[in-house]
């Protein structure tokens, strides 16, 4: 695995987009079962503090690349 497909490097690329856009990167900071499964993090908007992706069955429901999709789709480029 390259540097730039690691973990750490995902997060940061992800959260430097989101927050072009006014959004914050959020990660489950104690995550439980469902979490660990699958998911992890979700998006809040920055202004309205109101979730916009990533709550959809339980709170931190999307993984890092169902994120990375959404804001590729619903944001202007």
């Amino acid at each position: 695995m390259s540097r730039k497909d690691a973990l750490p490097s995902v997060e940061r690329r992800v959260r430097r987009v989101a927050t072009r856009y006014g959004l914050h990167l959020m990660k489950a900071q104690k995550p439980d079962k469902r979490v660990l499964a699958h998911g992890g993090y979700m998006l809040r908007d920055g202004e309205t503090m109101k979730i916009v992706f990533g709550d959809k069955e339980y709170l931190f429901s999307a993984s890092l690349e169902e994120i990375e999709t959404w804001l590729a789709e619903n944001t202007e480029k």
